[in-house]
């Protein structure tokens, strides 16, 4: 980690695995396995197994945090307290696919958490797979929407400790995984069985999904 270290206050450029354009901006902050970053006008929070490469740069803007303090404390930091920090801010999320998640992160379990989205309401979302989240604002809310009308809400499925536990409890139901970036990925989860999933998708075709390669999970 002291390679990493020494790059402190410094600017650099951040290949995020999933992503083919990097991120540029001032490492200000380095915990046990997750990096920040200030990037033009954000503080941006990267798992360390997610970052494929980084280096010293001269590109981009001059960014740096100055006065603006992060939205959750850095004493200590690493990315499970970076989540529970996260708790009801508004958040964008990365996971690796064409748009980023927003949303309110209401639950943390042992390896994965529930986010509120406007959009999809309660996702899943296995811990291995976030590439990068940002706390933004407190004045911005999702889609503009009146903080008054909008309101997080919780799972009306209990909730259990890991996420095949969960997916058992979705069997017989409609699932969307991965935010539907896949029509392959849309259908009847028929069955759970040793972390492969059985789903059926609109035309009756039965695929099998290993758990370890679902980025999200939610129902329509």
């Amino acid at each position: 980690m002291e390679s990493i270290r020494s790059l402190l206050g410094k600017k650099v450029e951040l290949k995020i695995s999933g992503y083919k354009v990097p991120v540029i901006g001032e490492l200000v902050d380095l915990g046990s396995d997750i990096l920040v970053l200030f990037s033009e006008t954000r503080y941006i929070y990267v798992p360390i197994h997610h970052v494929q490469q980084m280096k010293l740069t001269q590109d981009g803007d001059d960014a740096s945090p100055g006065d603006m303090e992060p939205l959750v404390d850095h004493n200590h930091i690493s990315y499970r307290k970076m989540l529970m920090n996260s708790r009801g801010i508004f958040t964008e999320i990365g996971l690796g696919g064409p748009d980023p998640l927003y949303g309110y992160l209401t639950s943390i379990m042992n390896d994965y958490f529930i986010f509120f989205s406007p959009l999809y309401h309660s996702v899943y979302i296995p811990l291995h797979h976030v590439k990068y989240l940002c706390p933004l604002p407190p004045s911005m809310t999702p889609f503009s929407l009146n903080q008054h009308l909008f309101q997080v809400q919780q799972p009306a499925i209990p909730l259990s400790r890991t996420l095949d536990q969960q997916l058992e409890k979705f069997q017989n139901e409609l699932v969307i995984f991965d935010l539907g970036e896949s029509p392959l990925k849309a259908g009847l989860l028929k069955k759970v069985d040793n972390r492969m999933i059985e789903l059926v998708e609109a035309g009756g075709t039965t695929i099998l999904l290993h758990c370890d390669h679902i980025k999200s999970i939610h129902l329509p």
